[in-house]
Parts: C-alpha cells; sequence; structure tokens
C-alpha cells in the first residue's frame, strides 16, 4: 500500500485538481494507495472540495475545527499511515504540497526508488519558480541548518515531496508523548528529512519538475523569515547526523 499525504491550509484552489491527478497518475501506475488528507482549519472552500473527493476516491479525509499548523499536520498523517498499515517493511508514505506546486507525476519516480531498496526518497525541484532570494535560501539551507542539523549530500531538502519507508518512520515515531517535528512550515520539510535519514539503511534523492498548471498562480514565500526560522532550527535542535551516504539518481 502506498499513502500519498496532504496537509492543506486553505488551498480549495488547488487541491482538487491535485486529488484528481493523483487518481490519474495510478490509474497508470497500478499500485494499491490511499489519501490521508488533513484539513487544518481552512477558512476557504477547501472542505467542501475534500468532501466531494472522498466520495470518489480511496481516501480519508480529516478535518480541523482549530488551526494546529503545518508540521503537526504532517505528522498526523504520518501516523495514521502508521496505524493502517499491515506490512511497514513493504509499504510507504509519499508526501506533496497541497498548492500543487509540485505535480504528482513525480509519484512513480519516488516509489520506484523504495521499491528498489530506499528507505528515504527525497525530491529536489530542479527548476523550482521563485524570487531570487527564496532561490539562495533553498541552496544554502543544509549549511543554514549547521550545526543542529547534519544535511551532507542534499541540495534541497525543503520541497515537502519525499517517500518513506513505513518501517523506516516506525522507529522514528514511536514516541506519542512529544511530538517529532518541533519547527514549522518548509523548516519542518528539512527537520523530518534530517530526523527520519538517522534510522534509513539507504537513502536516495531524485530531481523532479516543479511548476503550477496553467492558470494558477505559486504561493508567494517570503525568504528572510524562511532563512531565519532554519538558522534558529540549526541552533536549537540536535539530531545526529545519518550514517548513510547519499545516493543521488
Amino acid at each position: 500500500m502506498i499513502y500519498v499525504c496532504i496537509a492543506a491550509k486553505n488551498d480549495a484552489a488547488t487541491v482538487g485538481l491535485l486529488l484528481w491527478k493523483v487518481r490519474q497518475v495510478f490509474e497508470e501506475f497500478r499500485r494499491e494507495y490511499h489519501l490521508l488528507v488533513a484539513d487544518d482549519a481552512s477558512s476557504d472552500e477547501s472542505s467542501e472540495v475534500l468532501e466531494a473527493y472522498q466520495r470518489t476516491l480511496p481516501a480519508t479525509m480529516t478535518r480541523h475545527e482549530q488551526p494546529r499548523g503545518y508540521a503537526a499536520c504532517v505528522e498526523e498523517l504520518l501516523r495514521q499511515a502508521l496505524e493502517r498499515t499491515d506490512r511497514p517493511r513493504r509499504d510507504c508514505v509519499v508526501t506533496l504540497p497541497a498548492d500543487f506546486s509540485i505535480s504528482p507525476v513525480v509519484l512513480p519516480v519516488l516509489i520506484k526508488r523504495i521499491e528498489s531498496g530506499a528507505d528515504v526518497v527525497v525530491g529536489e525541484p530542479a527548476d523550482a519558480p521563485a524570487s531570487t532570494g527564496m532561490r539562495l535560501v533553498r541552496r544554502t539551507a543544509p549549511w543554514l541548518l549547521k550545526p543542529g542539523l547534519q544535511l551532507g549530500g542534499f541540495r534541497d531538502v525543503l520541497s515537502g515531496v519525499y517517500a518513506f519507508r513505513l518501517i523506516t518512520l516506525k522507529s522514528c515515531l514511536r514516541s506519542r508523548s512529544r511530538p517529532l517535528l518541533r519547527t514549522e512550515g518548509r523548516c519542518a520539510n528539512a527537520e523530518l528529512v534530517a530526523r527520519t535519514a538517522v534510522s534509513a539503511r539507504q537513502i536516495a534523492v531524485v530531481s523532479i519538475t516543479a511548476g503550477t498548471p496553467d492558470g494558477m498562480r505559486p504561493r508567494k514565500e517570503r525568504s528572510i523569515p524562511l532563512a531565519a526560522s532554519l538558522l534558529r532550527a540549526g541552533r536549537t535542535l540536535q539530531i545526529p547526523a545519518a550514517q548513510t551516504p547519499v545516493n543521488r539518481a
């Protein structure tokens, strides 16, 4: 089973198309899958969009009445996948951004690397449309996150497009008394990579294509607050460096 996890927050304009595209991908790439979606107290029409798709797709939708934040939503979805699986050594989970900044067409590339033996697969956008400041922050993130997060071998750990073998996640999520992720937003993406990489026997990086569909505008991001959050994480978190080399496809 492949669990596709999507954390949504006011993404009514994109999340429906994203879910439909996931379905199209799996119609051609024949694998058993299930969508896990969290709506983090959206104030737009996201809940109505998700409810409509829940009736036609293999999906579980979770609606939060009060906002919990991106990191909490992602961790909740990962835990749901672990609770549902009965084959954690075979099954995997894939995370996708709800704003369609990365198309689901990348799913087969990520999943094939898991099927080939990888425990953690990181998608690195080759041509992400962004401001000069944001491109600089993405390239320098592994350096900004030092010394608390050692992410050698990666060039971009902020995409949020990842695949994890569930047995690897299981070793990271044993404790329910405290959250796995202590940062927020894109910084939480980097933290998730760092924490799972410690338990991985094989780590792979794949190049993916970024870009929103025609007629949709990418979500604007501010580079300076992101850089500040990465610097702060690097000085407050202490995550051991992964001992497994990163295999770049």
